[in-house]
């Protein structure tokens, strides 16, 4: 079972997990995701799952961006100075 990987990597992502439901001998988890937080996910998704999972994405809503994040944002973008 891959769940509890799949499951970690989402946490870590930032992602909230809304449901994770059995279809068709499988398990559906809906869950949001910061778009930022997505890239790659493709490739670690196949490699936790050894290739037998699959995902799609639909634009859920947009969201004030959180302090640190915004912060690190920033400091990339040299708009301010900082560790």
């Amino acid at each position: 079972d891959y769940m509890g990987g799949v499951i970690g990597d989402l946490n870590a992502r930032r992602g909230k997990i809304h449901s994770m439901t059995p279809k068709h001998g499988l398990q559906s988890i809906k869950c949001e995701v910061p778009l930022a937080q997505m890239f790659g996910y493709s490739t670690a998704l196949r490699s936790q799952s050894q290739g037998r999972a699959s995902y799609s994405m639909v634009l859920s809503n947009y969201e004030v961006v959180p302090p640190a994040a915004a912060h690190e944002i920033m400091v990339r973008a040299g708009v301010i100075v900082g560790p």
